[in-house]
């Protein structure tokens, strides 16, 4: 698909060096001034290397296929879309731009050829399906990166980096609202069949080629990895509902009692505000779980981690991170072994009315109350309070206990303590029927992050809930039948007023 009669580079320049530049860089070498804070970096445009196509691969992509990218940006990297903010000229116009800083897109005489596809064939989420697909996914390697379970926490994970040198994340294949080409079944079966150039991603087309396996086995796989992930992305609930359990409190990650518990999912970004900032975080989001009996509450919290850090595995991977993303500071810290970290937090005291702490580990005048659990002691957690981002005294009788299971590529950790405390001034006192302002932030070693490098979420709510007393329920019903028989007393005299009337 041609667009190029429509766009004009020089007005292309203009939108370029107004939205563009500051990430790629005056001469499209994606090298811009926010570049050293990003992890994967912006697009080099001088190599003319692009991940997502409609084209075979090695080849250019269509314009088509650039548009796409600039419309609706690409999910788990720092790039935007700008459908909803540039005009549909002004995104033809930046396109026909970016072309011009590579001298591959000046042959005409090439033209990039869009693949035959195909259609999808039917029974994609049938058992058999995810059955070959499955089988597919262990025979051409997609487990060496990717996992077992698929989660990004393969043999060859540590030591993925793209054509650059920079570090590179096997993608998390449970998460397919963060895939860069879109998160549908097609979407995926296109990844597979052009790859995605400059990484470690290779194309498969060639299988179907040698004839290793067909086009219906290769969707068969596409729909096994999108089975991966929920049906719809998660949606953020502001109140963790925790319900009033009668049996003992489940402790461990693992417990059954867990599977009949609501999750709520909470999404994580970069801590930007106080130096060192963190552009990278490998944590987007976290589940959680509670529930509570009359005297204790117990929170699960779950979240995928490529690595059970410390992990010697993953300094490289490290070295490349610290080497490319670059501090505040002028000084490259050296890799070490640091471990992940999980920590909740709440206020002190339940808040009135909408006033909480400041959400960033509270200030001097104002701490905030934390539950800090590491992988450096799986079983154990440190509550205390946290006075800024830098100051945490932990509290002699916390009360707060921990338990956590890694297992392929994800964290489950059971936070449990009791309601009352008798600390009351340091450690706060849950109650139900109250609305608990409650934040988490999450620190993956193995990705360097460490101090004030750390994946951060504002406040939201956890309610422990009570059980509506049967009153609630039987009250309506008898005021209802209450209600229906005076009205049919009425009915029956307003009748025998009128038979009487007929008698005379």
């Amino acid at each position: 698909m041609a667009l190029v009669a429509t766009q004009d580079t020089s007005a292309g320049k203009q939108v370029y060096t107004k939205w563009c530049a500051g990430c790629h860089g005056d001469n499209g070498a994606g090298d811009g001034p926010a570049a050293r804070h990003m992890i994967p970096p912006p697009r080099d445009f001088t190599g003319a290397v692009y991940q997502i196509r409609s084209t075979a691969n090695g080849q250019l992509p269509t314009d088509a296929d650039l548009l796409r990218s600039i419309d609706e940006g690409l999910p788990g990297t720092a790039m935007p879309g700008w459908k909803n903010r540039l005009s549909d000229r002004q995104r033809r116009d930046v396109l026909a731009y970016i072309k011009t800083f590579s001298t591959f897109f000046a042959d005409t005489t090439q033209r990039p050829q869009v693949l035959e596809f195909g259609k999808e064939p039917g029974g994609g989420t049938g058992a058999e399906a995810l059955r070959v697909g499955r089988q597919f996914y262990d025979s051409i390697g997609c487990r060496k990166c990717h996992g077992d379970q698929g989660r990004g926490d393969g043999p060859s994970a540590p030591t993925l980096k793209d054509d650059a040198g920079h570090p590179i994340f096997a993608a998390n294949l449970h998460e397919n609202w963060r895939f860069n080409g879109g998160p549908t079944t097609t979407d995926i079966y296109h990844r597979l069949r052009t790859g995605l150039d400059g990484t470690p991603m290779p194309s498969f087309s060639d299988l179907i080629d040698q004839k290793f396996l067909t086009e219906t086995e290769l969707w068969r796989l596409a729909e096994y990895v999108r089975s991966l992930s929920p049906g719809e992305p998660p949606v953020v609930r502001d109140v963790i509902h925790a319900p009033l359990v009668t049996r003992v409190l489940p402790r461990a990650p693992d417990d059954s009692a867990w599977n009949a518990v609501d999750t709520y999912w909470f999404p994580l970004v970069g801590q930007v505000i106080h130096k060192n900032r963190w552009f990278a975080p490998a944590v987007t989001g976290v589940w959680v779980k509670a529930v509570h009996t009359r005297d204790s509450i117990a929170l699960r919290v779950t979240w995928d981690d490529r690595s059970a850090s410390p992990d010697s595995a993953w300094l490289g991977h490290l070295g490349r991170v610290l080497a490319t993303v670059q501090s505040d500071d002028s000084t490259r810290e050296q890799p070490a072994l640091w471990p992940d970290q999980m920590v909740v937090e709440f206020p002190v005291t339940i808040p009135t009315g909408m006033e909480r702490p400041y959400f960033l580990m509270g200030s001097s005048s104002g701490p905030v109350y934390q539950w800090r659990w590491t992988s450096a002691s799986r079983s154990a957690a440190v509550a205390g309070l946290a006075r800024g981002i830098e100051r945490f005294d932990s509290l002699p009788r916390g009360g707060v206990g921990a338990r956590a299971v890694y297992d392929h590529g994800q964290w489950r950790v059971v936070f449990t303590r009791a309601l009352a405390s008798l600390d009351t001034a340091s450690q706060l006192p849950f109650r139900s029927g109250r609305a608990i302002p409650v934040a988490f932030f999450a620190l993956d070693g193995s990705n360097g992050e460490h101090g004030t490098r750390m994946a951060v979420s504002t406040w939201y709510f956890l309610a422990l809930d009570e059980p509506v007393p049967a009153r609630v329920f039987i009250s309506p019903v008898l005021a209802m039948l209450l209600t229906l028989g005076l009205g049919m007393l009425v009915v029956w005299r307003a009748q025998q007023k009128t038979s009487y009337r007929r008698q005379q």
